[in-house]
């Protein structure tokens, strides 16, 4: 999982040129034998770290996937956005934490050059994928609330070419080392691989630079705005019913800024350390230093799921129901709600300039089981306009708001 590098090697920290000691390192890696620079001690910290990451990322990530496939009330549009994000953490826990937990281990690189490029890579892609794969969602769930139109729920158009949009994306900025962009190298203290940031020429800069911008303080600002809009949507029905509203803008308020802080809490010390370690004079950024960023942004393989999953209401039934070896229970809110929702939808569609205001108070109802979701009053002959409405519409199925995709 890389998609910035906060590596300086301990000859260029001792203030040795920077070509001396790339080549030095290459040719360690070639023997295979590239040695930490950290302490027995630092080294065995670092292993148990990487361990228990490894194997956390990895059991919570299989698990959203063994949810996804035993239940199909999970195996919605949106839901495959969200094992996209596990099956790329996932990939890093098994193609890239294993070989990074043995090299702690052992203290040294095991796998030779081509394996750190190979490393480099794989991680840089998968990473990227999960980070790309996160500004979707927030867009995703953003562009559904905003635009109430009627449509197929089981159409997955639109999610697959969010999920293969990360990918391209990812492929776009992370084959570019391969063919000479920049490249491949050690990082941190020896023990991982990623973009080599050692290199002062223009060539690694301006990749660094793009880097940094494009993958990843593109995607948060995208994550920022798609669900700030969201909140402000959602303050709006305080006018409607102003105990439930808080409520329902409290939760999601909670939600947002859990996702903002564990996105910057993972990333963004990594990419600060990054152009240190490659704007700055060497040796400032030291490998004792680097390698607490690098194990923050690893620990995204963990949070992901915990956040975007299990988080999710309608995830955490499935997941009791798979313990208890029974069938998951539906809460009120999946149904009865939907249903209200659903006829507030169409009255306001009808009802022109009502729309958007009624759509706001379609969003404050979901989560709550339809006899307890207050009326709109006598002047909303919601029952009259859907009876006027032709068959063909009222049997079409409708989107309602994503907003119900933070508490399931």
């Amino acid at each position: 999982m890389i998609v910035s590098n906060v590596s300086l090697s301990g000859c260029a920290a001792a203030g040795a040129n920077s070509a001396v000691c790339a080549g030095a390192a290459e040719g360690h890696l070639r023997g295979g034998s590239l040695r930490s620079t950290l302490s027995p001690t630092g080294n065995l910290v670092v292993a148990v770290c990487l361990g228990f990451i490894g194997i956390l990322g990895l059991v919570n990530n299989l698990l959203v996937l063994v949810l996804f496939c035993r239940y199909k009330m999970l195996r919605s549009p949106i839901n495959l956005l969200l094992v996209n994000i596990s099956v790329s953490d996932l990939l890093v826990c098994v193609l890239g934490t294993p070989f990074s937990f043995a090299a702690s281990t052992q203290g040294r690189w095991l796998i030779g050059e081509s394996g750190c490029v190979w490393y480099g890579f794989a991680n840089s892609l998968f990473g990227i994928v999960s980070l790309i794969s996160l500004a979707v969602l927030s867009y995703e769930r953003y562009s559904t609330m905003m635009t109430p139109t009627e449509a197929d729920p089981s159409n997955y158009c639109k999610i697959s070419l969010g999920i293969i949009l990360s990918w391209v994306y990812s492929l776009i900025w992370t084959l570019p080392p391969l063919f000479g962009w920049s490249s491949y190298g050690p990082e941190g203290p020896g023990t991982t691989c990623s973009v080599d940031w050692r290199a002062k020429t223009a060539n690694n800069i301006s990749y660094i630079i793009c880097l940094f911008v494009f993958c990843l303080i593109l995607p948060f600002l995208v994550i920022v705005f798609c669900y700030g809009k969201l909140l402000c949507a959602i303050r709006q029905v305080s006018g409607i019913n102003a105990s439930m509203s808080r409520k329902r803008e409290q939760r999601v308020l909670f939600m947002v800024v859990v996702m903002v802080v564990c996105y910057l809490l993972c990333w963004l010390p990594y990419g600060i350390m990054a152009l240190l370690a490659t704007f700055g004079p060497p040796g400032l950024v030291t490998p004792e230093a680097s390698i607490i960023p690098s194990v923050l942004a690893k620990t995204s393989t963990v949070i992901n799921p915990v956040i975007y999953v299990f988080m999710n209401k309608q995830f955490y039934r499935c997941f009791l129901a798979l313990l208890c070896c029974e069938s998951p229970r539906r809460g009120s809110s999946i149904k009865s709600s939907s249903k209200v929702a659903t006829k507030v939808m169409r009255g306001a569609a009808v009802t022109g300039h009502r729309r958007t205001h009624d759509f706001l108070f379609m969003v404050a109802s979901l989560g709550q089981p339809a006899d307890t979701v207050p009326q709109l009053g006598p002047s909303f002959e919601a029952t009259n306009d859907i009876t006027k409405l032709p068959s063909s519409d009222i049997n079409k199925p409708v989107v309602v708001s994503l907003v119900a995709q933070f508490d399931g």
